[in-house]
C-alpha cells in the first residue's frame, strides 16, 4: 500500500479524526492500479460532523465512514490523507 499523508507532525496530534471514503474515480488505476484508492480528510474532533457532511455530498466517494487515524489500517492500494484547515470548503 502506498500512503500519502499531507499532515504536519503537529497536525498528526490535532487532526486525529478522519472522514474516509473509497474513491470511485481513482480506484483501479494510477497509484491504485489493480486496487482501491481511499481518501481521508483529517480534521479535529470539533469539525468531524461538518467534514463528514461535505464528503458525503461528493459524488466520487463511496462507503464514507469516520475513523480514528491513530489505528486506521485500511486494505487498499493507495491511501491519501488530506488535511482540513480553516480555509477548507467543509468549514465555510
Amino acid at each position: 500500500m502506498e500512503i500519502q499523508d499531507d499532515r504536519t507532525e503537529e497536525q498528526k496530534r490535532t487532526h486525529v479524526i478522519g472522514i474516509a471514503g473509497t474513491d470511485s474515480f481513482l480506484s483501479g488505476w494510477g497509484r491504485a492500479a489493480g486496487g482501491t484508492s481511499i481518501a481521508v480528510w483529517a480534521c479535529t474532533p470539533d469539525d468531524d460532523a461538518k467534514v463528514e457532511r461535505w464528503v458525503r455530498r461528493r459524488g466520487d466517494m463511496k462507503r464514507v465512514r469516520t475513523v480514528l487515524l491513530s489505528c486506521y489500517r485500511p486494505h487498499c492500494a493507495h491511501l491519501h490523507v488530506y488535511t482540513v484547515g480553516p480555509e477548507h470548503p467543509a468549514l465555510a
